[in-house]
C-alpha cells in the first residue's frame, strides 16, 4: 500500500464521488465489533507516532511557522497521548447497563465528519481528528488549509494505509487535494457532523452549514500573577508555554497581569530569562506590525520572536525568546490586546487583584470569550481569591499555576483534563460545547430503557404476633399444599 496512488480531489464532481465513497466505507465499518475498531485505532496510532519527526518537517517546510521539534512533540501527543486516553474506551455497542433498573447505552457511529484542519497544527490536528474517528467507527473527509496542505494530505495517507492493513474498510479517510472555500462549505453541507478548527470566520461558516458542528473559537488567554505566586515558577512556565510552536497554540498566554508589589521582580525574571522588554518608540513599531488593518498580520504567526522584530525594524538579540510590550489599555484599539499567535506578549501592571481581575474579564471579552485563561498564586493560602477568579472568567478552561499552551490541551498538567487538539468555547465562544473534545463527542448513543414499577411499600405493625404452635402447620402447608422443598 505504500506506493498506492489516490484519485485527486481537485473540483466538486471529485469531491462528491470522495464523499460517496466514504460513505459507502462508513456504512461497513459501523458494523465493526469493538475488538475490530481497537486492533484498527492502535495500528493508525502507531503508524502516525513512527512519522511525528518527517511529519513535523514536512509541516515547517511548507508552512514556514513553528518549530520542528515542537511540531513533533505534538504529532506524538496526537498519537500516543490520544491512544492512551481512550484504547479501553467502549465506543461500540453496549457501553453501559444496569439490569436492575432495566437501562441500556448503546454506542453508534455518528457518520461522516467533515474535518477543517488548520494551518498553524496541520498534522498534528489532522492526525488527532482522524484517531478519534476510527476510534468511533466514523469515516472522515478532511479539508486542510491551503497553506498546508501537502503534510495535512501526508498525515492522512499515513493514518489511512495503517487502518486499512489492520482491517478498515478502504475509502475510510479522504481528503481535499485542492482546497478552497466553496469545496470546504460544499464538504461540511454534505457531512453528517463537523470538526471545525480555525478562526472565527471558518467556525461561523460551519455553524451555518446547517449541520451539527462542533467549533473552536479564537483564545486570548490572560495570565495573571499574584503576589503570593512563585514567580520563577510563573514566570518559566509561560515562557514554555508561549514559545512552544513559536506560540501557536490556542490556548497560549497572549497577556500577562502582575501584580504592582511583585511587578519590577517579574519584569527582572523574564529580562534574565532572554525576553526582551520594548521601549515606547519599539512597542509603537511593533504594534504596527501585530495588527494590520484590523486583522492579525498573517506574517507574524509562529515566527521566532527575532524574526518578528526585524519585520518591525527592531533590533533585538538572535536568541530572544518573546517581545514583549509593556502597555495599559485592555481595549481593541490596542493592538498589545488582541490574539497573536507568535512570541509576542503584553504585559498589564494591576494595582491590586480587582484590577487585575477586571483586565482580564476585558481582554477576554476582547476576543477570548470561552476559551481559556490562567492564574498564578499560592493555591493553599488564597482560594477564595482563586474561587472569585474562576467565577469571573467566562472561559471554558481555568489553569492554575500551569502554562496555558500545554495545561490547555490537557492530560500533560493536569492528568484529568481531556486530552484534545480541539478545545470547546461553549456558548461564549460561539460552541456547542464547552469541553475539550473527545471520542464522546463523535457518538450517538440510543438509551434502551426496559419497564420498571415503582416499589409498593406498606407499613408493618411494630408487634407481630404469632400463635403457639402454628409452626409445624405453616411447614406442612408449605411442603404438600405449595410444593416448596424449603422453607
Amino acid at each position: 500500500m505504500k506506493n498506492k496512488t489516490y484519485e485527486i480531489v481537485d473540483g466538486v464532481e471529485k469531491l462528491e464521488q470522495a464523499l460517496a465513497r466514504v460513505r459507502e466505507a462508513q456504512k461497513k465499518f459501523a458494523e465493526y465489533t469493538q475488538e475490530q475498531v481497537d486492533k484498527i485505532f492502535l495500528a493508525a496510532a502507531v503508524a502516525a507516532d513512527k512519522m511525528r519527526i518527517p511529519l513535523a518537517k514536512m509541516a515547517v517546510e511548507e508552512t514556514g511557522m513553528g518549530v520542528v521539534e515542537d511540531k513533533v512533540i505534538k504529532n506524538h501527543y496526537a498519537a500516543e497521548y490520544i491512544y492512551n486516553a481512550y484504547k479501553d474506551t467502549k465506543t461500540c455497542g453496549v457501553i453501559e447497563e444496569d439490569k436492575a433498573y432495566g437501562i441500556k447505552k448503546v454506542a453508534e457511529s455518528i457518520g461522516v465528519v467533515a474535518a477543517v484542519i488548520p494551518t498553524t497544527n496541520p498534522t498534528s490536528t489532522a492526525i488527532f481528528k482522524t484517531l478519534i474517528c476510527l476510534k468511533t467507527r466514523n469515516g472522515i473527509i478532511k479539508s486542510p488549509h491551503p497553506r498546508a496542505k501537502k503534510s495535512t494530505i501526508e498525515a492522512a495517507k499515513v493514518v489511512l494505509e495503517a487502518a486499512v492493513e489492520a482491517g478498515a474498510p478502504e475509502g475510510i479517510i479522504a481528503w481535499i487535494d485542492v482546497p478552497s472555500l466553496e469545496m470546504t462549505n460544499l464538504v461540511m453541507k454534505e457531512a453528517d457532523i463537523i470538526l471545525a478548527t480555525g478562526g472565527p470566520g471558518m467556525v461561523k461558516a460551519a455553524y451555518s452549514s446547517g449541520k451539527p458542528a462542533l467549533g473552536v473559537g479564537a483564545g486570548n488567554t490572560p495570565a495573571i500573577i499574584d503576589e503570593t505566586a512563585d514567580i520563577l515558577l510563573a514566570v518559566s512556565s509561560i515562557i514554555h508555554s508561549k514559545t512552544f510552536d513559536n506560540g501557536m497554540i490556542c490556548a497560549s498566554e497572549q497577556s500577562v497581569i502582575v501584580l504592582d508589589k511583585i511587578y519590577d521582580a517579574v519584569k527582572a525574571e523574564f529580562a534574565a530569562r532572554g525576553c526582551y522588554f520594548l521601549n515606547k518608540e519599539e512597542t509603537e513599531k511593533v504594534r504596527k506590525t501585530i495588527i494590520i488593518n484590523g486583522a492579525l498580520n498573517a506574517k507574524i504567526v509562529g515566527q521566532p520572536a527575532f524574526k518578528i522584530a526585524a519585520l518591525a525594524g527592531v533590533k533585538v538579540p538572535e536568541g530572544t525568546k518573546i517581545l514583549i510590550g509593556e502597555v495599559e489599555s485592555v481595549e481593541l484599539s490596542e493592538e498589545f490586546a488582541h490574539e497573536k499567535l507568535s512570541p509576542v506578549l503584553a504585559m498589564y501592571r494591576a494595582t491590586d487583584i480587582e484590577d487585575a481581575f477586571g483586565k482580564a474579564e476585558r481582554l477576554i471579552a476582547d476576543g477570548g470569550y470561552g476559551h481559556t485563561s490562567s492564574i498564578y498564586l499560592n493555591t493553599i493560602t488564597e482560594q477564595e481569591k482563586l474561587h472569585n477568579f474562576y467565577e469571573r472568567m467566562k472561559t471554558c478552561r481555568v489553569l492554575v499555576n500551569t502554562p496555558s499552551s500545554q495545561g490547555g490541551i490537557g492530560d500533560l498538567y493536569n492528568f484529568k483534563l481531556t486530552p484534545s487538539l480541539t478545545l470547546g468555547c461553549g456558548s461564549w465562544g460561539g460552541n456547542s460545547v464547552s469541553e475539550n473534545v473527545g471520542v464522546k463527542h463523535l457518538l450517538n448513543i440510543k438509551t434502551v430503557a426496559e419497564r420498571r414499577e415503582n416499589m409498593l411499600w406498606f407499613r408493618a405493625p411494630e408487634k407481630v404476633y404469632i400463635k403457639k404452635g402454628c409452626l409445624p402447620v405453616a411447614l406442612e402447608e408449605l411442603k404438600n399444599v405449595m410444593g416448596k422443598k424449603k422453607a
